[in-house]
């Protein structure tokens, strides 16, 4: 398993003295509490690494992740009149791959890491703005016209 856990080894016998000595491997800690700082992992083991300019394309990322997240969650690709099974086919495959972007999303906010959980939040924030709410419309929207694709994601 590779996880960041404290792990402490049974007691080996020395062959030299005969006692038994406890050693322990130490390997990195998680963290559940939130931090700061560039040292974390997000998603991949090492990455981004120990370099500030990683940490902050890794932020980016994170951002555009959940950005794309709500432009999937509100965005209209099937065309009236579409073939249903065509439809039924693009609506699935959106759907999965809205749920597996948010699914990245959550395992990189699971970093504990404050920075990353900012750009998640900005994201998702600044992907509503521009495609679900009614600053940017361009007309009213009727009561019977379905807004999107897909269901809402709900948390």
């Amino acid at each position: 398993m590779r996880g960041r856990v404290l792990i402490a080894s049974l007691p080996e016998m020395n062959n030299s003295t005969g006692m038994s000595e406890m050693h322990m491997d130490q390997k990195m800690m998680t963290h559940l509490t939130f931090l700061w700082g560039k040292s974390t992992e997000i998603i991949f083991a090492g990455w981004p690494g120990q370099s500030f300019n990683m940490y902050v394309s890794s932020l980016i990322f994170v951002f555009a992740l959940s950005f794309l997240v709500e432009w999937l969650s509100h965005t209209r690709l099937i065309k009236p009149g579409m073939n249903h099974i065509a439809a039924g086919l693009i609506q699935t495959v959106m759907y999965g791959f809205r749920v597996g972007l948010a699914y990245l999303v959550m395992l990189a906010v699971m970093s504990f890491n404050v920075g990353v959980l900012l750009a998640a939040v900005a994201g998702f924030t600044a992907g509503f703005l521009l495609f679900g709410s009614r600053a940017f419309m361009k007309s009213e929207m009727t009561p019977y016209e379905k807004p999107t694709d897909l269901p809402p994601l709900n948390c």
